[in-house]
């Protein structure tokens, strides 16, 4: 079966599912308990985005420049020992990096945006080294060729074709931000987390659900605007989103 027919059949059954579900969940009232909560769910998502922004945005700050710091030749002996070091903080359980931030910083944002932080700053970082030593020699001898200084090569050429991996990069950062954000209400940064974990100590499913659904959609469509800014940003030659419609 080709694979657009495919496509079309996945969506007609998503748009049945959903309409199914809407039909129970209006029937059942279901529908009616989440509208409950939904004053408390915008308030929390400003929440939640507030400490993914921060966090994020550090992370950004800290992991791209230290990515182009790692792949300069004369880091070469160095890179991978401290891709090991950034590693410790995706291999310690997030709860713990919390509560290690907790211990240290105290109780609210300040240890939650630490910790989010430390979770973040690897993916950005590999997809940053990655990138920039994945550019074609050819390209850097070119440059060289043409009298380039390394800072012209790096600002030129190097960086426009590795955005495409920077930015797959911040992507998987960012939605692992988003979907740990909800652990930060555990010491005291609020965010969705309340409502779920709140669900879960009073066994309540429909706030639990009202938490953990509107997480997941901010992680889609947090994921749907950085994309959008990659398609945009990312010179048309090594995007292959352009490649396909070209």
């Amino acid at each position: 079966m080709p694979i657009q027919s495919m496509n079309g059949m996945l969506r007609v059954l998503l748009l049945i599912a959903a309409f199914s579900l809407g039909v129970w969940g209006h029937a059942s009232g279901v529908i009616d308990e989440f509208l409950f909560y939904l004053p408390d769910v915008q308030f929390l998502a400003v929440e939640h985005l507030w400490l993914t922004a921060i966090s994020g945005a550090l992370a950004i700050i800290v992991a791209i420049p230290l990515g182009i710091v790692l792949s300069r030749p004369s880091m070469a002996r160095w890179a991978e020992s401290a891709m090991q070091v950034l590693n410790i903080g995706t291999t310690i359980p997030t709860l713990a990096v919390l509560a290690l931030s907790m211990s240290l910083l105290g109780i609210g944002i300040v240890p939650a945006v630490f910790g989010l932080f430390v979770a973040t700053l690897l993916p950005i970082t590999r997809n940053t080294y990655t990138g920039l030593k994945g550019v074609s020699p050819a390209l850097k001898e070119a440059a060289a060729g043409i009298g380039m200084s390394p800072a012209q090569r790096l600002m030129r050429v190097e960086l426009p074709n590795a955005l495409y991996v920077i930015f797959a990069g911040i992507r998987t950062a960012l939605a692992i931000n988003i979907g740990t954000v909800p652990l930060a209400f555990l010491i005291g940064a609020g965010g969705l987390g309340e409502l779920i974990f709140t669900g879960i100590d009073l066994y309540d499913p429909v706030m639990m659900l009202a938490g953990a659904i509107p997480t997941a959609i901010l992680a889609i469509l947090v994921d749907a605007l950085i994309a959008l800014i990659a398609f945009v940003i990312v010179p048309r030659g090594v995007n292959p989103a352009r490649k396909a419609r070209a």
